[in-house]
């Protein structure tokens, strides 16, 4: 039996090759600092990798919030992630939040995110970073850093306008307004609105799918996904070749092919 760490602030179940990652900081909203969110995703991030048991992960939150991002009293006080001068406040950061895009960006199987409520913040870039969402009808999102005085400090400028263009990212990131799931949808922010009651059973229905397909073609796809946005043709064609021999060679593929021959002689 696969042994699943254990967390501080947040929930890890696996089941049918499909890791949910709950948090479980309601009573803040599920924010990701003042807490040990940052930790318990940095470390599940981590732990998908080496588990060849996972085929995907779903992030989600308990409660209301999906998450309300940074901790606005904290912020006040000018303490935790806050506090100190320039150079101490970078170096909290770095060694902070700005370590959940590294580690979520490493993740080598789907990732999706199942936006229960309001994703504000950092935790707007939180779901930002998985590759599907789906949203709530009572989710709600937003980039409103600048409405408190400050820039996205985790990467949420580099993720929100490769998802839906410069021009759209630069209005939602410059007005910090709010959007409700509808508007998102139209933005393509998620790719799906839902009843709040259907929310986990649609998104555990796409994800038992994808855990349904062969594990290393899978985790060898998502690493084509990332790579085809920042290589050029020809080199990416080179990998492709290789990654295919590599799946050709796989007893997967096998398993596959012969699993779509006997449907074939069926019909």
């Amino acid at each position: 039996m696969t042994n699943v760490p254990q967390l501080t602030d947040a929930l890890l179940t696996l089941e049918n090759r499909v890791a949910v990652l709950t948090l479980n900081r309601h009573d803040l909203r599920n924010a990701l600092t003042g807490s040990s969110l940052i930790d318990d995703i940095v470390t599940t991030a981590d732990w998908v990798n080496h588990c060849d048991d996972v085929s995907v992960l779903v992030i989600t939150g308990a409660g209301s919030a999906f998450s309300a991002g940074g901790n606005i009293r904290d912020m006040a006080e000018r303490g935790g992630d806050f506090a100190g001068d320039v150079a101490e406040c970078a170096d909290r950061y770095r060694k902070g939040i700005q370590r959940i895009p590294l580690a979520l960006q490493d993740v080598e199987v789907p990732i999706i995110a199942a936006v229960n409520g309001p994703a504000i913040g950092a935790g707007f870039d939180l779901a930002n970073m998985a590759d599907i969402r789906i949203a709530s009808e009572k989710a709600k999102f937003g980039e409103t850093f600048l409405n408190l005085g400050i820039i996205p400090g985790d990467g949420g400028a580099w993720f929100m306008q490769r998802l839906i263009g410069y021009q759209r990212a630069f209005e939602m990131t410059l007005s910090g307004r709010v959007v409700e799931a509808g508007e998102a949808k139209e933005l393509g922010i998620v790719m799906e609105v839902v009843p709040a009651d259907e929310l986990l059973p649609n998104t555990m229905k796409l994800a038992t799918r994808i855990a349904s397909q062969p594990p290393k073609a899978t985790r060898l796809t998502k690493r084509l996904m990332k790579m085809a946005q920042r290589m050029e043709l020809k080199d990416f064609l080179d990998v492709c070749a290789v990654f295919q021999g590599m799946c050709h060679n796989e007893p997967e593929h096998l398993e596959a092919v012969n699993r779509m021959l006997e449907s074939m002689a069926r019909k």
